[in-house]
């Protein structure tokens, strides 16, 4: 098929309490850069969103690194305008501190409260504006998978979800299991993230030949 042109994202993102502490998670962005790579290995156009991470970038992509949700927010739908797909692995915060302090909190002898409120939704405001344009979203539930996956294809507007458990952040090898638009949930065999990359892209591509 002609290249297209395929926004990633991956990581985690991280949203500071002062500028040495902050909230994450352990997300090591290994399936993103794995799509990422097979993207541009299938010749297609590589746009790479990614959160800290310590990993060699993908080579023959446009890696752009972010830290925080926001940041993560603002160039992937700036990336996604110009974009024929988004494939959004990366692992983003669902809260912030309502306040950054600007300097290191002294720890203090008490307890302390801090008050979180909810970054943006990246898939959701994708799909609230796609258009015919594809976008495939990973869930990450460590109970009621499916359901809750399926739950956030609709809201979030998506053609297909990858469903993701804790066992496989970090690992070199994952068990997922796809549910596209329409269809029915497909159970992917334990593999390498590289070769699940791969069969995902081609997933893409007979979604986007469909489209058109």
């Amino acid at each position: 098929m002609p290249p297209i042109h395929i926004v990633v994202t991956a990581g985690p993102t991280r949203e500071h309490l002062d500028p040495v502490r902050f909230l994450s998670n352990p997300s090591t962005g290994k399936m993103g850069y794995a799509i990422a790579q097979a993207a541009a290995r299938r010749g297609h156009r590589v746009t790479l969103i990614s959160g800290p991470v310590d990993l060699p970038l993908p080579s023959g992509t446009k890696t752009i690194q972010v830290t925080t949700a926001a940041e993560m927010a603002k160039a992937t739908k700036q990336a996604f305008r110009e974009a024929d797909a988004a494939v959004l692995t990366a692992a983003v915060c669902d809260y912030r501190p309502r306040r950054q302090a600007r300097q290191k909190l002294a720890k203090k002898a008490r307890p302390k409260s801090i008050v979180l409120v909810p970054t943006e939704d990246i898939a959701a405001a994708l799909g609230r504006n796609k258009g015919r344009r594809i976008t495939i979203a990973f869930a990450l539930e460590d109970h009621n998978g499916r359901a809750n996956a399926e739950r956030k294809m609709r809201r979030k507007n998506c053609d297909a979800i990858v469903l993701n458990g804790p066992d496989n952040v970090g690992s070199d090898r994952a068990r997922v299991a796809l549910l596209l638009r329409g269809a029915r949930w497909q159970s992917w065999g334990a593999d390498t993230k590289p070769r699940i990359a791969e069969r995902l892209l081609k997933t893409l591509e007979s979604i986007v030949k469909k489209q058109h």
